[in-house]
């Protein structure tokens, strides 16, 4: 399975259920990993999409522990048991875990892929990625040159779990 995430220098993700600042290419480079695939979010993630509807050209699957939840065109589990019958039909390779926190802190232990925008600067926040780097068995094993968009520097990673 995979994650994919923006995050500052801090590993910080959000704040007030907001991305920390919005990046046109970063957008597209999570369009383009997750366009076609499944997408696992959480329902406070979901909110926060235009009008808190699913992603379109995607299997969403929402994590939700309140069991009267339901969206229009989304699948809702209640539990990582349910939610491993969800994914159960579909390669892992093609599952994406988008966030939050809480679902990728739950998710982290079944994923060997993270996609990391890694924005170089420091940002208020409430909401945190595990930082990789510090994570055992984690290493980077591809990188972009440096991006800038307006004053924002920031550098697509990919993290991968290695065994040993």
């Amino acid at each position: 399975m995979n994650l994919i995430a923006a995050v500052d220098k801090n590993w910080a993700i959000g704040r007030k259920g907001r991305l920390l600042v919005s990046i046109p290419n970063d957008q597209k480079h999570f369009r383009e990993e997750t366009i076609g695939k499944v997408v696992v979010l959480g329902r406070k993630t979901l909110e926060t999409f235009p009008q808190g509807m699913p992603l379109a050209g995607r299997t969403n699957i929402i994590l939700s522990r309140n069991p009267s939840f339901q969206v229009k065109g989304a699948q809702v589990v209640h539990s990582l048991e349910e939610l491993k019958q969800a994914l159960a039909p579909f390669p892992s390779r093609d599952v994406y875990c988008v966030g939050g926190e809480s679902i990728y802190r739950q998710l982290l232990p079944w994923c060997d892929t993270a996609h990391i925008t890694m924005i170089e600067q420091g940002y208020e926040a409430d909401a945190y990625f595990p930082n990789l780097d510090r994570e055992p068995g984690w290493k980077i094993t591809a990188d972009s040159d440096e991006q800038t968009y307006f004053d924002i520097a920031y550098t697509f990673f990919k993290y991968e779990r290695v065994m040993g």
